[in-house]
């Protein structure tokens, strides 16, 4: 169902953090312009989706063109040979928390909400490309996962139509695992980058809800989970909170950061606080990050 949108790679200097920036040099032989429509993919067909330019302004209609493509028309083209581009090295998997497929593609296209994603996936299963993976999105908000504040420059977003009450579909579960196969393969993106809304959002996000699978998830290679059969009680001098945040959690407010990792591994109970069982999983985890 899912295959690669071809709209070229991005020609141009794209900052990010140094952690997430991809370094090298690339010789060019034609001008550096490259094109980012967003495209529908289903069943090997590509239609192309675009805003409606009617009710967009001529100044809003450069800004749109300016941030797909980088380059400014008014201006002469010369050709640099040396340059970076922006490597995604994260996933951030949300939930719409809206009704349709439908009306997150006209979220996205509507000037004053300044959202977007790169990736919209239906509950049938359908994929839709938004953004090319080399181009910055604004999906992740106000953000933080370890020591990286700009989460936006290092990943990239897919969204899964879902309100946020009810289980995700296998189609669309299934359409899910084949798009991170495939950016996983592509730009070799470690097994623990594979997160959610709420990892990285904890205080404001709580996407994706209960009813996501990151066990099966982990257990294709997206995402981390716990040994179940190898749970532990913590030794005496175990810190809770240092664990969340060696994993990666801003734990600048701690009840959110216990909630959004209950939420996730837990699943059953999402009270701020940490029992037993809880800190046995806890522990499990933080010790795949030593």
């Amino acid at each position: 169902m899912f295959r690669p949108v071809s709209i070229g790679i991005i020609l141009a200097v794209l900052m990010s953090l140094a952690s997430c920036k991809s370094k090298g040099q690339a010789a060019v032989s034609k001008p550096l312009v490259a094109s980012f429509a967003p495209a529908v993919v289903l069943e090997e067909k590509v239609v192309e989706v675009k805003p409606d330019t009617n009710q967009l302004t001529p100044q809003e209609r450069k800004v749109i063109f300016l941030q797909k493509t980088g380059v400014h028309p008014e201006w002469r083209q010369a050709e640099a040979i040396h340059y970076d581009v922006r490597k995604p090295n994260f996933v951030i998997i949300h939930h719409t928390a809206q009704d349709s497929v439908a009306q997150t593609i006209k979220t996205f296209q509507i000037p004053r909400t300044k959202v977007s994603s790169h990736y919209v996936i239906g509950r049938n299963g359908e994929i839709i490309q938004m953004l090319n993976d080399y181009v910055r999105s604004w999906h992740a908000g106000v953000a933080k996962w370890g020591s990286i504040v700009d989460m936006n420059s290092c990943s990239i977003g897919i969204e899964l139509d879902n309100n946020g009450r009810e289980p995700f579909p296998d189609a669309q579960i299934n359409s899910l695992m084949t798009v991170l196969d495939t950016l996983k393969s592509r730009y070799l993106i470690p097994d623990n980058n594979f997160i959610g809304h709420a990892d990285i959002a904890p205080s404001r996000k709580n996407d994706p809800s209960v009813f996501f699978p990151w066990k099966k998830l982990a257990e294709r290679g997206f995402g981390i989970w716990y040994d179940e059969g190898q749970l532990i009680t913590p030794p005496d001098n175990f810190n809770a909170s240092d664990a969340l945040k060696i994993i990666g959690y801003d734990t600048a407010n701690l009840k959110a950061a216990i909630v959004a990792f209950k939420r996730k591994f837990i699943v059953r109970d999402t009270t701020p606080e940490l029992t037993v069982y809880d800190k046995s999983v806890l522990y499990n985890i933080y010790k795949k990050y030593q």
